[in-house]
């Protein structure tokens, strides 16, 4: 199994890492968010950009980022636009994400950039090659807010995320019931049981799934994501420092 190093943070071994978002919709805000992570014992940092009202001029993104790095530089930067039909707050052509990202990658401030699964291949392959060729890991991701896949379906779209190369496959879906977050867990399992070489990144999303945000150091998941503002970027996220403790009693219990 191999591990995804940043700025000393081992993803992929031992407690799952915790990673908050940042969701400000301007620059003060960002910047108010930042300060307040300073304080908060949160392994990774994740810049949802499609937040921000100016997302779609580019160099106000790399002047925000600029000054994100600046307060946040000992902690490792996610760069991450989430498209609408991922349960982001905005939707771009595939020229911008691409143009987006590429910015990000050449501006040394992230750390990691969230490339998302589903997009034009073509795009993804582009983005994980310029990532990587500037010494940038890539989260290749994929949201499905309507529906739990099945156990093989799941499977399926981590070993492309990880046969495309992404250093960190990723997957959240949504529950309609507890039968489906067991189906979440098992695919997790498998997955780090028989096909992983990387660390993954699994999570059923929404109250249901909670459980499944606290139990990746069991089932196989090697980051999640809390919050640290009353506006999460995703449902179900508890707070970073909740989760901290949590995370901490179940890795003395298993180990």
């Amino acid at each position: 199994m191999k591990i995804v190093l940043v700025k000393g943070v081992a993803i992929g071994k031992g407690i799952p890492k915790i990673c908050v978002p940042i969701v400000g919709e301007t620059v003060q805000q960002l910047l108010e968010e930042a300060k307040l992570l300073k304080t908060i014992d949160a392994d990774l940092v994740e810049w949802r950009v499609d937040f921000f009202k100016e997302v779609r001029n580019i160099e106000k993104v790399i002047s925000a980022l600029a000054q994100l790095h600046d307060i946040l530089k000992e902690k490792p930067l996610i760069f991450t636009f989430r498209s609408a039909r991922e349960g982001g707050q905005t939707e771009v052509s595939s020229d911008f994400y691409s143009a987006l990202n590429k910015a990000a990658v050449r501006s040394g401030m992230a750390d990691i950039i969230d490339v998302e699964l589903l997009s034009d291949e073509s795009v993804v392959k582009e983005l994980i090659e310029y990532a990587h060729s500037f010494n940038v890991y890539v989260i290749l991701s994929n949201h499905d807010f309507q529906q739990t896949p099945s156990k093989d379906e799941i499977i399926k779209r981590l070993r492309k995320a990880q046969s495309l190369e992404g250093d960190l496959p990723k997957i959240a879906v949504m529950p309609s019931n507890s039968s489906d977050v067991i189906t979440l867990l098992d695919a997790t399992q498998t997955m780090k049981e028989q096909y992983a070489d990387r660390p993954i990144i699994t999570m059923s999303m929404a109250g249901t799934g909670v459980i499944s945000r606290l139990a990746g150091e069991a089932f196989g998941s090697a980051v999640t994501f809390g919050s640290a503002a009353a506006k999460a970027s995703a449902p179900g996220q508890i707070d970073a420092g909740e989760l901290r403790n949590i995370l901490s009693i179940l890795h003395k219990s298993i180990n």
